[in-house]
């Protein structure tokens, strides 16, 4: 009876634990030549290189600069939905993610500044604010995260 409980608990655990586990992401990533990468991420296959004068062939985006990509786009889901519920539909919105390198290595953003801009008639402001402030401060996880080791800062700009 005991090793009956105790098989029994080590397969519930194991349940539970993958059920843990698969709720975390995954990216696999495979050297293709040279500098080269292959990311999947959800499905999507994304090509990682270097430029060719540090043995790459400029073949895809730099690790660091789909780091800002990652920052744009998540916070521009967040604001885009936000804006949504509160009723505010720009006819255009852009974000713009700028990050600064250090000098010494690991060479790393310190400082990033986003660039919201939003194009229409008779936008309230005050709602652009309470949008981008709301992904900043609570829902961005990638703002969260890269918040830890570099300074964020942002801007709104807003176009009739």
């Amino acid at each position: 009876m005991t090793a009956y409980i105790g098989i029994f608990v080590d397969k519930l655990l194991h349940k539970i634990t993958n059920r843990v586990l698969s709720m975390n992401e995954k990216v696999d990533i495979s050297w293709k030549d040279k500098m080269a990468f292959e990311a999947i991420v959800n499905d999507h296959k994304i090509t990682i290189d270097a430029r060719a004068e540090v043995g790459g062939e400029d073949k895809g985006p730099r690790p660091k600069p789909l780091l800002l990509a990652s920052l744009g786009g998540c916070t521009g889901m967040d604001v885009i939905s936000i804006l949504k519920k509160m009723r505010v539909e720009p006819e255009q919105f852009n974000v713009s993610v700028e990050g600064h390198n250090t000098d010494e290595h690991p060479k790393h953003y310190d400082k990033l500044h986003i660039k919201y801009f939003f194009k229409g008639k008779d936008l309230p402001m005050k709602k652009l604010e309470k949008a981008v402030n709301l992904s900043q401060e609570r829902y961005c996880g990638v703002s969260y995260l890269l918040g830890k080791g570099a300074e964020i800062t942002h801007e709104i700009i807003v176009e009739d």
